[in-house]
């Protein structure tokens, strides 16, 4: 880190600015995100009406009725992983937040590769959300499928399709780009209308679900809609599962925004859990209640159509139309939130000298608060991975289980350090204490914190596993190309040795890089531990 990012902090400060200072930085991102908008920047990233609206139709297809039960199954898990989240966002807040988290519990190298993981996940889902767009605004108006004119097929699995998912996604990337470089103030102001208005959405559409219902919530309890196959029904289940994992990750925005939120202390690690519970209890009732208004389950219509038919079906072409624009509001939205929180990730590392560029990526503009750069760099990444989208109808859903397996193995990057911390903590009888910005104890999970820690790191790792494993039906759609069933083993090798290479490169020029170091030192029993 650059000399001059270390400052001392007057006396008149607001007490989030001395905290950024202890942790050896000055305040250079403008504070202007408060409660409603840190929860926004999480609920935003889940985006229940975007990532359920575009993957329902593989999850149901893949395991039936059934597959609904994947969804509790997950949301538990990553409930687990925000309550410990929370812990440490309510110490260390901070922007970069799963790479610094990381580097001060295992050593910046560590850290490092953590982080790395991190960036390329997220611009990977960036990507991944704003292919969304093809799931809804085709369906409101055919207009929208501007490859191959309004009669080509839209579904993001055909060619037409795809190739349209990349027209819309960019020109989402270049509206998403803008808004974030011209401000944090703006973001969320955005995030936040967005965000109730998804909240109304989703309210609508299960009210207009239920009133439309053909079939009570019991069916979630058969596997009807199953294709007919000779594997186990474990098997089918399990990759089904990739539907729900999709949508229940980036409730750590709330972290990742802490250098611009007013008392990130107290409102960070309250917002993060919030985000999870509301999306996970409306996703819930979003599923079954499709489940339940679906006018047939073995027609094959909702495994291939998804959400956008069912809405349409139940409330007319107008009334169908009228929420599905809501939700193209929500793709925006989601699309904006992950880009935002890519883009302070890279910024939080290029402020360490850690990546190619660092200057240029660790300016932060002092009109408009945000690191410009980052903003950019993590829009064309996205529109790269667009890319290979066009001719590759089958890459679709294997970019959907990459990015979200790269997401859980940065969560591990976090998890699994943290539960070595307590255990040592705990051995050497260092007690957890604090008072956050208002004078209040620090969120903690106090006694509980060792055994939700080893459950959240048991259940990341069995989910990394089923979202890595290469089974054709999420990586190779063409069922013959051997490079996608592997392409997510591929893609990690891939980002790892990169990353070897650009950090091999960095000790070269900068030293070694020591977090523990750099601002805060690790938890002593005055200061308490983590």
């Amino acid at each position: 880190m650059s000399t001059t990012a270390k400052i001392s902090e007057t006396s008149s400060a607001p007490p989030e600015h001395g905290d950024l200072a202890e942790l050896g930085y000055k305040q250079e991102l403008h504070r202007k995100v408060g409660p409603f908008g840190s929860f926004a920047a999480g609920f935003s990233f889940v985006s229940i009406l975007t990532t359920v609206f575009q993957l329902f139709f593989l999850g149901f297809g893949l395991g039936g009725a059934a597959f609904f039960w994947t969804w509790p199954l997950v949301f538990a898990g990553q409930l687990l992983v925000a309550l410990n989240f929370s812990h440490l966002a309510a110490r260390w807040p901070i922007s970069g937040a799963i790479f610094q988290w990381s580097g001060r519990l295992a050593g910046a190298t560590f850290g490092w590769f953590t982080g790395w993981v991190m960036i390329v996940g997220q611009i990977v889902t960036v990507a991944t959300a704003a292919i969304a767009l093809q799931a809804v605004l085709p369906p409101v108006w055919s207009g929208f499928q501007l490859v191959g004119g309004s009669g080509a097929d839209s579904s993001p699995v055909s060619l037409t399709g795809a190739a349209n998912a990349v027209v819309l996604g960019i020109i989402l990337l270049v509206v998403t780009t803008a808004i974030t470089a011209i401000g944090v103030r703006l973001m969320s102001i955005v995030n936040s209308a967005g965000v109730v208005l998804e909240i109304i959405g989703v309210v609508a559409i299960i009210f207009a679900f239920l009133v439309h219902a053909q079939r009570g919530p019991g069916v979630v309890d058969t596997s009807v809609g199953l294709p007919s196959g000779d594997s186990p029904y474990l098997f089918a289940w399990l990759a089904s599962g990739l539907m729900a994992a999709y949508v229940m990750v980036g409730f750590d925005s709330a972290g990742e925004l802490s250098e611009e939120t007013h008392n990130p202390k107290r409102t960070a690690p309250r917002t993060i859990i919030r985000a999870l519970i509301v999306s996970g209890v409306g996703g819930g009732l979003l599923i079954v209640t499709a489940i339940m208004a679906a006018p047939s389950l073995t027609d094959g219509k909702l495994a291939t159509l998804g959400l956008p038919w069912v809405l349409t079906q139940a409330l007319g072409p107008i009334g169908g139309r009228i929420l599905l624009v809501d939700v193209a509001i929500a793709v925006c939205v989601c699309t904006l939130a992950v880009q935002t929180s890519g883009s302070r990730m890279v910024f939080s590392m290029a402020r360490e000298r850690s990546l190619p560029f660092h200057r240029v990526l660790s300016t932060v503009s002092p009109r408009t608060g945000t690191p410009i750069a980052t903003s950019i760099v993590v829009g064309v990444g996205a529109a790269l991975v667009l890319l290979v989208n066009i001719g590759e109808s089958a890459i679709f859903t294997a970019l959907a289980s990459l990015c979200i397996g790269m997401l859980y193995l940065a969560y591990l990057g976090v998890t699994v350090p943290l539960l070595v911390r307590r255990i040592r903590d705990a051995r050497a009888g260092i007690s957890d204490s604090g008072l956050d910005e208002t004078g209040k104890p620090l969120f903690s999970l106090g006694r509980w914190g060792i055994p939700i820690n080893v459950v959240a790191v048991l259940y990341q790792v069995v989910f990394v596993i089923n979202l890595m494993w290469p089974r054709p039906e999420i990586y190779d759609l063409t069922g013959h190309t051997w490079w996608l069933q592997w392409s997510a083993l591929l893609f990690l090798g891939a980002t790892l040795l990169i990353g070897l290479a650009i950090h091999i490169r960095n000790r070269a020029r900068h030293g070694v890089l020591v977090l523990g170091s750099i601002g805060v030192t690790p938890p002593t029993r005055q200061q308490g531990a983590v």
